[in-house]
């Protein structure tokens, strides 16, 4: 095998995967918040490869496919594992199949992301909700509403056994078909003066969102994610609005 400069960003890549497989072993063991740990480590090789391809100038269609693999590995399947040892498991005759809902529209987003890709340079915007984004819903609300001390604000509101789990099945149903719409997500911002000057809104909620989440420990990266799914869906409705109305006014002028 030939060694080249490629094979660091695909060592990050590769960490990527087995800390996704960690998390599967965890959540089989019931560890649910160490799991959450090593996916959100997933995620975090999954940046890094990015920046070390284009640090050692070796992005490549190989490196597309192989981070593609891991990712539906680390932010599909651990996350749908978790799902059905914290509580679909349970959940008679569609148990497995709502489990699965993450795993199943991450690799089609993924594979449908692979099929349009035509520049291997960043994108301001991904189409459909990127699946690590997905993962991270998931997991957050999960490890701190639904299985953690925060669930006890449910319980508050009455929502137990039942009640939490159709809260649970709607996130799931939310995030699965984020991630296979046709909805225009932002791409996370990349820590440079360009990438500041270009959006610095985008920058700054994105850095108000890493603080509050430090702050809260955790707490507040679920009602975070939340706003980036509904941000992109009002935004993508007022464009079509938009074009509506223009495509009217065409008409009219005709």
């Amino acid at each position: 095998m030939r060694i080249t400069r490629s094979i660091v960003p695909n060592l990050f890549t590769l960490a990527n995967l087995f800390s996704g497989f960690s998390a599967i072993i965890l959540t089989s063991e019931g560890k649910f918040k160490e799991a959450a740990v090593f996916i959100l480590i997933a995620g975090i090789f999954d940046m890094l490869d990015g920046v070390m391809a284009r640090l050692t100038k070796s992005t490549s269609e190989l490196g597309v496919e192989l981070d593609s693999l891991c990712d539906a590995v680390s932010f599909g399947v651990a996350p749908a594992f978790m799902l059905y040892k914290v509580e679909f498991y349970d959940v008679p005759t569609y148990g497995i199949l709502l489990a699965a809902l993450p795993a199943l529209a991450g690799v089609f987003r993924l594979a449908r992301f692979n099929a349009q890709l035509s520049s291997l340079e960043d994108k301001l915007y991904f189409t459909g909700m990127p699946i690590p984004a997905g993962a991270l819903t998931i997991v957050s609300y999960i490890v701190f509403f639904h299985a953690g001390e925060a669930g006890q604000i449910l319980s508050n509101w009455g929502m137990v056994g039942n009640s939490k789990s159709i809260v649970l099945g709607s996130v799931t149903i939310a995030v699965s078909l984020a991630m296979v719409s046709r909805i225009k997500y932002d791409n996370m911002p990349r820590p440079s003066v360009r990438s500041i000057k270009r959006n610095p809104v985008k920058f700054l909620f994105f850095i108000a969102g890493v603080i509050a989440g430090v702050i809260t420990k955790g707490v507040s990266v679920f009602p975070f994610m939340m706003i980036y799914i509904i941000a992109g869906a009002l935004r993508q409705g007022i464009v079509w609005i938009q074009a509506r109305n223009n495509r009217d006014e065409d008409e009219e002028l005709e």
